[in-house]
């Protein structure tokens, strides 16, 4: 499976416009054995862009990683950056810097060591090493850490050093191999907020690996969700959010509610005994069984009345507060074996008053339909 990614820069407005590709990726296979952990991948990565490889374990994003980095170079297919092909090339020829899950900081060596260990191999004079391993320390916030060792420093400040050692040489291209999976939840929110701002001034081109959608939907320009070796879908956090474009990244990213469905015209599927109106139906033929798809936050409760499409009767069989939302698990009365999700407001909860077992008038608005072909 072959999906073509064309590199997008953004603008200060957000408008997208075309651009050379930094990182040109072509027909990349990679095997292990007789597994094959790429098939036939290709993506390009403009310069300056923050893509993020997401998906669940053994989809291939970490080997796609490793590939670009030659650290387990490719069966088949090529890699350029910048233009220059590096596709046979040891890493160690390649322009990016590397930053790992588990820091892989040297523990005989100062922080400053560490940071400027990259250069030393430069042969770089020690005026120079200097003077970039202070630029980078205050830049992560570490200045008074120099002297100390990997040991006395914290999780969340080992991972900067990590980060600070991988620009000390000014890559051209930043790897990120799921750097925040070890630290805590109260660090990892701080760090991906320091991480996306330090990228953003540097404009380096980065690429991370993560399996977190939260961390991807918050930091990445692109994301690249995989599934079993191949890119399922690209897109801006948004478009990959709103309009996803198989069942697979619908339910990887968020959570969905799914329900078996046939084509009842142009625009309207039948689930069971309900008919409801579907703008996506257009794409379809009709009596086709497709799957359905509608977000938590999607379905609607109030200001409802006659002409309100695709109303329809509920009980409440349970809610499960989570602090500023309810996630409530809702029974048409039309479908008796279909449970709808659902996510309600604090203000909503207190306003009318849900309680489980309770009967709600709710819609589910025809735009917010989605339909997946059903495998």
């Amino acid at each position: 499976m072959n999906k073509q990614i064309d590199g997008v820069s953004r603008a200060g407005n957000g408008s997208v416009a075309a651009a050379a590709p930094f990182l040109r990726i072509r027909n990349l296979v990679k095997r292990f054995g007789s597994f094959v952990a790429l098939k036939d991948v290709s993506l390009d990565v403009t310069s300056g862009e923050f893509v993020c490889f997401l998906g669940p374990s053994g989809c291939g994003k970490t080997t796609l990683l490793r590939a670009i980095a030659g650290l387990d170079p490719q069966d088949e297919g090529t890699i350029e950056m910048g233009g220059r092909d590096v596709s046979h090339l040891p890493p160690a020829a390649r322009d990016f810097g590397i930053v790992f899950q588990s820091y892989a900081l040297f523990p005989n060596l100062t922080v400053a060591a560490n940071v400027g260990y990259g250069l030393v191999n430069r042969r770089r004079p020690n005026s120079e090493i200097n003077a970039r391993v202070k630029e980078l320390l205050a830049l992560v916030g570490l200045s008074d850490q120099e002297t100390k060792y990997p040991v006395q420093l914290s999780g969340g400040q080992q991972q900067r050093v990590a980060l600070a050692r991988a620009l000390a040489t000014s890559p051209g291209l930043l790897l990120l191999d799921e750097p925040l999976s070890a630290l805590d939840a109260r660090v990892r929110l701080r760090l991906r907020d320091q991480i996306k701002d330090l990228q953003r001034r540097l404009g380096v081109t980065t690429i991370m690996v993560t399996h977190d959608q939260e961390e991807a939907m918050s930091m990445a320009d692109r994301i690249v969700v995989m599934n079993q070796g191949v890119i399922d879908q690209v897109g801006t956090p948004s478009d990959i959010y709103r309009h996803p474009t198989t069942a697979f990244v619908a339910d990887f990213v968020g959570s969905m509610t799914f329900m078996d469905a046939e084509i009842a015209g142009p625009d309207g599927v039948r689930v069971g005994d309900l008919n409801l109106h579907c703008k996506d139906a257009k794409g379809f033929v009709q009596g086709s069984l497709v799957r359905l798809g509608l977000r938590p936050e999607e379905v609607r409760v109030r200001n409802l009345d006659s002409a309100t499409q695709n109303k329809i009767d509920a009980k409440v069989l349970s809610l499960d507060f989570l602090g500023s939302f309810c996630r409530a698990r809702l029974n048409p009365e039309a479908a008796p074996g279909i449970t709808i999700l659902a996510d309600f407001s604090a203000n909503l909860m207190r306003d009318l008053a849900v309680t489980e077992g309770q009967k709600l008038a709710i819609a589910l608005p025809p735009e917010s339909l989605r339909l997946f072909a059903r495998g």
